[in-house]
């Protein structure tokens, strides 16, 4: 049975049920806003607990395996391939000190199994079989007998000139602060672990000696790293991004971040530095890259704002950040999946100016201005009219609040061909500073965080250039002290590799014979 309403009464009279029911429809909007906010986040700690942390974009060539690849496509795909299997056997041929074992037939077979004459001669070089073995590592205690001459007037001595040393008087060389060094920076081992070790290699070591040995190391590369952070400012394209890393205090830690700063030479050589600071305000990008022009490639964090306005760094945004928003978005609204395959599709366009070899062109421009273009206006229409749909405060409705306020920053690499699409070199470069993290933990103080700071940005400049940072840091932790300061920067990584085709070996770096 249904209920009529009078034609004949005012409307007015209904006008309490009207406010009472849009009341009513308001709370249940409301209510559903926070159910959705409550679902994203269960969602997102299910996925912490039990399924990975951090979405990845699946590889274009998965995306693109249903598409027939050209033949030239596929010739240049089997002559980078071949580049590959030639570049990884270079590596392979002086990645290790080789050493010929030889191995004789045993006496007792040493007769011809068919007539069983004992007249045998060699056959060739013999059969060659290749076997990578773990030799243990040592440690040596090296004497230095400096010799002394006297002249037979009894007046005049000469002296043979002492070992150079990384600290004057120390009694460690400057390999093994170099190895220090190595252990913790890349591969992110506590130096209490690494005290461990070197009893086992029969060197007497306490942690707060070899704690002393880094910081020590670190006084004298500072002028390196300082300059390598400079080299970095000045650079039209830099990346940028920060993490925690917890500091000691009285009774408890407290919080303090590292920075990184990258960028990318015209020869294609990565230089990283790093920065450390107690706080995440604005100050330390302020202090490394205030002052200077060119584009800086960020997340959404406020923080870089003090050196993008009003007159200073263009901001380009990240869309892998985005990506992840919309990603986290896919519990509680599959809807954001369209925006994922969006985002896709940019990074689609630049798979194929990879494959062209047009990058960083002219012509990777005119790609992107000719297919992202439309891919931005398509997805500029679909944020437009999903953003009334959901509540702000939603996983998905906070994917398109970030989207709208990034959008400018977002879109600047149409114009730009020297502009990537994300940051995830920066985010990369952040990674084995969140390894060290996990294992020692905190650092002592705001000093040994800023010469962790310095420390890690030469090795990381090391490993990303192909350098091996042990023998790098035990060469350079010598030169730098005497080398002219106008000229540093012929120390950092990427030119030091440059030298080493004309430069000798130091002879601490020489293999034992």
């Amino acid at each position: 049975m249904g209920l009529e309403v009078p034609r004949e009464l005012p409307q007015d009279h209904f006008c309490p049920w009207r406010e009472e029911a849009e009341e009513l429809k308001a709370e249940v909007g409301r209510i559903g806003g926070e159910l959705d906010t409550l679902k994203g986040q269960m969602a997102a700690l299910l996925r912490h607990v039990f399924g990975r942390k951090a979405e990845k974009l699946p590889p274009v060539a998965e995306e693109l395996k249903a598409r027939q690849d050209s033949p030239e496509k596929q010739r240049a795909r089997a002559a980078a391939a071949l580049q590959t299997r030639r570049a990884r056997a270079a590596r392979k041929a002086d990645a290790a000190v080789e050493r010929e074992v030889r191995h004789e037939v045993p006496a007792g077979d040493r007769h011809c199994p068919a007539c069983g004459s004992e007249e045998l001669k060699p056959l060739g070089e013999g059969r060659r079989t290749v076997v990578y073995e773990h030799v243990p590592a040592f440690f040596e205690k090296q004497v230095h007998v400096q010799e002394v001459l006297a002249c037979t007037c009894g007046r005049g001595v000469v002296t043979a000139p002492a070992p150079p040393k990384v600290v004057d008087k120390g009694e460690y060389g400057p390999g093994l602060l170099a190895h220090v060094v190595v252990s913790k920076c890349a591969d992110a081992m506590p130096l209490h672990r690494l005290a461990q070790r070197m009893e086992r290699g029969g060197v007497p070591m306490s942690r707060s000696t070899l704690t002393d040995l880094f910081h020590q190391a670190a006084s004298v590369a500072r002028p390196l790293a300082a300059h390598l952070l400079g080299c970095i400012a000045s650079s039209e394209v830099v990346w940028a991004d920060e993490t925690p890393l917890r500091v000691l205090d009285v009774k408890k830690t407290r919080r303090g971040y590292l920075w990184t700063f990258l960028t990318q030479t015209p020869q294609g050589e990565w230089l990283i530095g790093y920065r450390f600071s107690l706080g995440r305000a604005g100050k330390t990008p302020t202090d490394v890259l205030g002052g200077t022009t060119g584009a800086l490639v960020v997340d959404g964090y406020t923080g870089y704002n003090a050196v993008t306005l009003p007159e200073g760094r263009t901001r380009v945004g990240c869309w892998a950040h985005l990506r992840r928003r919309f990603f986290e978005a896919l519990p509680t609204a599959p809807q954001a999946r369209e925006a994922m395959d969006l985002i896709l599709e940019l990074y689609r366009v630049e798979a194929q100016a990879r494959d062209r070899g047009v990058v960083g062109t002219a012509a990777h421009r005119e790609l992107r201005q000719e297919s992202s273009a439309p891919i931005l206006a398509r997805l500029s229409t679909w944020l437009a009219a999903q953003a009334p749909r959901h509540p702000p405060k939603s996983p998905l409705g906070q994917a398109l609040s970030y989207a709208t306020r990034q959008w400018d920053a977002l879109t600047r690499f149409v114009e730009d061909e020297r502009l990537p699409l994300d940051n995830n070199r920066s985010e990369a470069a952040l990674r084995k500073a969140a390894l060290g993290r996990k294992n020692f933990l905190f650092v002592g103080h705001e000093a040994a965080g800023e010469n962790l700071a310095g420390l890690y940005a030469l090795v990381a400049t090391c490993e990303a250039n192909g350098v091996n940072p042990e023998a790098y840091l035990a060469d350079v932790l010598l030169r730098v002290q005497t080398h002219p300061h106008s000229r540093i920067g012929e120390l950092l990584p990427h030119e030091w590799k440059r030298r080493q085709t004309t430069d000798p070996p130091q002879a601490h770096l020489l293999p034992p014979p």
